[in-house]
């Protein structure tokens, strides 16, 4: 089965991709660091802006 990249990741899913915490990733879109859409209950992050947050994070 070929896998194919996701337009939007869940919060569950990114916390799991960087394991991390959910609640972390919560903090960081309250923070305003993840740019996210609110769809009923849960959020929505799009992977271009979660590539532009790991961007961001990288060291030198």
């Amino acid at each position: 089965m070929i896998k194919t990249k996701k337009d939007f990741y869940t919060a569950k899913e990114l916390a799991e991709m960087l394991s991390l915490n959910v609640m972390t990733i919560y903090r960081y879109i309250d923070a305003g660091k993840l740019k996210a859409y609110k769809i009923s209950k849960e959020f929505r992050i799009e992977r271009s802006e979660f590539e532009r947050f790991m961007n961001k994070a990288k060291t030198k």
